[in-house]
């Protein structure tokens, strides 16, 4: 597979719930967007840039009316990244918008169904033993 360049970008969404009579102001950092992005990491960041200086988060979107155009205070931090704090309409959150390189993928894939004859012996047997947990490999030193 070959390196591409994307543009992502993670939003402080935000959900009300209530429980017992309380209101709840549920909040979570999600990956909001992935944009592919045509050409080097100079035109990712130059994309990263725009989407910093123009994205406007769901959380905003949802209210806005025609014409809008929400205040905002963007941060370009040392590591490329953009931290930008957007506000319109006694509304407010924040985004994060960074540049990444795919450098691998894996496609999902699913066991086939259990057997009549698994399913007994699982129902008798208990269930199977979970997986061990990732441990880092070692890696051995190349270096002459």
């Amino acid at each position: 597979m070959t390196d591409r360049w994307y543009v992502l970008i993670e939003e402080d969404t935000r959900e009300t719930r209530r429980a017992d009579g309380v209101e709840l102001r549920l909040h979570r950092w999600m990956l909001a967007a992935s944009h592919p992005v045509d050409g080097d990491e100079a035109r990712a960041r130059a994309v990263a840039e725009d989407a910093a200086l123009h994205y406007v988060p769901g959380v905003l979107a949802r209210h806005a009316r025609p014409g809008d155009t929400p205040g905002r205070s963007a941060f370009l931090t040392s590591d490329g990244s953009w931290l930008v704090h957007v506000h319109q309409n006694h509304r407010a959150c924040h985004i994060r918008v960074s540049t990444a390189r795919l450098v691998h993928m894996q496609r999902e894939e699913e066991a086939p169904p259990k057997s009549l004859k698994e399913k007994v012996r699982h129902a008798l047997d208990g269930p199977d033993l979970p997986a061990a947990p990732w441990r880092p490999t070692e890696v051995r030193d190349t270096s002459p």
